[in-house]
């Protein structure tokens, strides 16, 4: 219960209010990881990317502490993938969706490498499932799918404006640090305004369902069957 209280409390100062496509939002340049495929240079072809959101504890400016779990973690391990993922670091001073972080990105990313701008996808867990929620909310016609973990939003009234992008959204039902209704409220509203979202309910799991990065490769087969 006390380890319950105190992460709620980092929750609510760290998360703070959801914004909906609010153009005010100070943009800001994050450094991130870049995973390139093995075959990237031996070909003329663009590729899909996926951007990957870390969760609250992975803040800062120390890129090396998001290969803790997660896309990076898998990566640094040697697991080679098909397509190019950027891992962006969230400053230890904000949240995901209190800046505009993604412009930059995704300049960046056009200027330097090959991507195929109609298969763009953000994933996310925690801090990173609600980053995932909102930069869809914010950017409902950039990408190809989402897939947020553990996560929510806090302008569910909205969310039927993405009702017409492929969701995969995951939570573990015993999760005691973001509820699984933070989750579940969002998939009513979009089933109730027939969006294409689809849902799984992790009976009987916490918060850290990090595992499905490694032992769901699913996911990301789902992930690169939708194009804009």
């Amino acid at each position: 219960m006390k380890f319950r209280l105190i992460f709620l409390m980092l929750f609510l100062v760290g998360f703070g209010k959801v914004y909906s496509q609010d153009k005010s939002k100070p943009k800001i340049k994050c450094e991130y990881l870049l995973y390139l495929p093995i075959d990237y240079s031996s070909s003329k072809e663009s590729f899909p990317v996926i951007i990957y959101l870390h969760g609250l504890s992975h803040r800062g400016d120390d890129l090396n502490i998001l290969k803790r779990y997660g896309l990076p973690n898998l990566i640094a391990k040697g697991r080679n993938f098909d397509f190019i993922i950027a891992s962006p670091q969230c400053p230890i001073s904000t949240s995901w969706w209190r800046v505009n972080w993604f412009d930059d990105l995704y300049r960046d990313l056009c200027i330097k490498y090959r991507i195929d701008k109609h298969r763009i996808y953000v994933m996310g867990m925690s801090m990173g499932g609600y980053g995932t929620w909102q930069v869809a909310m914010d950017y409902p016609d950039m990408f190809a799918a989402i897939v947020p973990l553990c996560g929510g939003c806090n302008d569910p009234a909205n969310i039927c404006r993405l009702k017409d992008l492929p969701i995969w959204a995951f939570h573990g039902s015993a999760d005691s640090a973001v509820f699984v209704s933070e989750t579940e409220r969002l998939v009513t509203r979009l089933r109730k305004c027939d969006g294409n979202i689809k849902y799984t309910r992790l009976e009987n799991e916490g918060h850290n369902i990090e595992h499905l990065f490694r032992n769901k490769p699913e996911i990301f087969e789902w992930m690169l069957e939708h194009r804009k």
